[in-house]
């Protein structure tokens, strides 16, 4: 498979050059190339005009290439300053690392970035993706860089955050480093960029000012086919409750007393900032943590899911905001966890057939659009986006009643993200209930049936469709409380 086809893309210095294109298009692989990750089988790289030949990542950093990727790099079980300094510890005199140093130098950094916040004593893993994704920035402006590039770095983060990160961009702009930026948020393009350079199937189509075309032109371009309406519902019937829960509680005081339902044919949306307890909450429906108080019910039954195995036999499921680390097993091949919780019932008789598997995986390639010559591929061989794609075939093939979609369209081109929202308006038309976390307002807007504000662990407010506005939901999710 060609990832890249004759390819021509040219970087200046304070220049912000964003990439995009559908998943699979070639965005990813062009920039490790560019960052000595992988090696061009034809062109060449020049650096100030000289042609450079990197042999790794390395090679890269030395002549000031570095990245700031989508899917975390960090070590869980080190503390923040001790990621952000890998392999390049502070030394004493005496030839000891100087953890305070490198403390004091990680704390100036996310200090710069407006994460005063982050402890650069914390454990990695204890902090949230945002969190995460804030010290990958932060380790990415340790090395001094001539060049960044970003790859969705604002796929996690709170309006907040996101601002810090615009506002650092500026910076590094008047500071002459260039940037290559991958992102499929468009909003984001007239803040920061400049340039925009569009590929599809790794041919580039077209470098554009980023004034010199419209955003629906832009789309069309990306996916090659006209793109009117992004946003696909249709009118069903919710009478029948399906999920609910009742004063639900967890043990770390991040869930109090939410109560909420969801009934069979609705989309139910689950929105607030980062941090106010939303995926929490989905957790415990899911039986990854435990509740400590409240219910669970399940068509009108109380249930106690204590591990996501017994959630799924009671016929829920979830698309986990994390899916390299909760939602594929990415070394197993793509058919495999196409069928991995649909097992016992494609083979009740504990007997297995390969050749099954790989025809049940083949008719979710082609109906999801999955960009691979082959289902025999490992998982960890696939873009981001399609990775996603496998998580949704995988919960398509078990035919669940709950489906619970955390963040579904992080890091989705615009073409594939309709083809999300039309599948989950089928699923929804078919009886299915949806309960749908998303940072995105406009597509929590867009999608659902009613909207759930979530402000610090606590439902703020329930809004019906009719009643939708973006301003007062905002400020709900933001303060906990209705814009006067």
């Amino acid at each position: 498979m060609k990832a890249l086809d004759n390819v021509d893309f040219d970087l200046r210095e304070g220049e912000v050059h964003i990439l995009v294109g559908e998943n699979g298009a070639g965005k990813s692989t062009l920039a490790k190339v560019l960052l000595g990750a992988y090696k061009a089988e034809e062109g060449e790289i020049r650096f100030d005009g000289e042609v450079v030949k990197f042999n790794g990542t390395k090679d890269a950093i030395e002549k000031g290439i570095v990245a700031v990727y989508q899917e975390f790099t960090l070590i869980p079980y080190i503390t923040v300053a001790e990621n952000i300094f890998l392999t390049r510890e502070f030394k004493t005199k005496l030839g000891f690392v100087d953890h305070r140093r490198m403390e004091k130098e990680a704390g100036d950094l996310l200090k710069s970035l407006n994460c005063e916040y982050i402890n650069p004593n914390s454990f990695v893993r204890e902090l949230s993706v945002a969190e995460q994704q804030m010290v990958e920035i932060a380790k990415a402006l340790s090395f001094n860089p001539r060049v960044i590039v970003f790859d969705e770095p604002t796929a996690t983060l709170s309006e907040r955050e996101v601002n810090s990160l615009f506002e650092q961009i500026h910076r590094l702009k008047k500071e002459n480093i260039g940037i290559i930026y991958v992102s499929h948020r468009m909003q984001e393009f007239p803040l920061i960029g400049d340039r925009i350079t569009i590929l599809r199937d790794g041919v580039k189509i077209n470098t554009v000012g980023i004034n010199d075309c419209t955003n629906e032109e832009l789309v069309n371009m990306m996916v090659g086919r006209d793109v009117s309406q992004v946003y696909v519902r249709t009118e069903n019937d919710h009478s029948e409750i399906a999920l609910q829960t009742e004063n639900l509680c967890d043990y770390k005081g991040r869930v109090k007393n939410v109560s909420i339902t969801v009934r069979k044919g609705e989309i139910v949306g689950l929105a607030g900032l980062v941090g106010a307890g939303r995926t929490e909450t989905a957790e415990l429906i899911y039986g990854i943590n435990q509740a400590k108080s409240g219910k669970i019910m399940l068509h009108g039954k109380e249930i106690h899911p204590k591990t996501p195995v017994q959630a799924t036999k009671y016929g829920i499921g979830l698309v986990s905001e994390d899916r390299k680390k909760q939602g594929l097993a990415l070394s197993e091949s793509i058919a495999m966890n196409t069928v991995a919780v649909s097992l016992t019932k494609l083979f009740p008789h504990f007997f297995m057939s390969y050749k099954k598997v790989n025809e049940v995986a083949q008719t979710y390639k082609e109906s999801l659009r999955i960009a691979t010559t082959s289902v025999k591929k490992p998982c960890r061989d696939l873009s981001g986006g399609n990775q996603q794609k496998v998580v949704l075939a995988k919960w398509l093939s078990f035919d669940p009643d709950v489906l619970i979609f955390d963040e579904p369209t992080r890091g989705i081109d615009v073409g594939a993200k309709m083809e999300i929202y039309a599948l989950m308006d089928r699923l929804a038309s078919e009886g299915k209930a949806i309960l749908m976390i998303s940072s995105e307002l406009p597509e929590v807007i867009g999608m659902s049936d009613r909207i759930y504000i979530m402000h610090e662990g606590r439902i703020a407010g329930e809004v019906e469709r009719k009643e939708f506005d973006s301003e007062a939901i905002g400020a709900q999710m933001m303060l906990g409380e209705v814009a006067k």
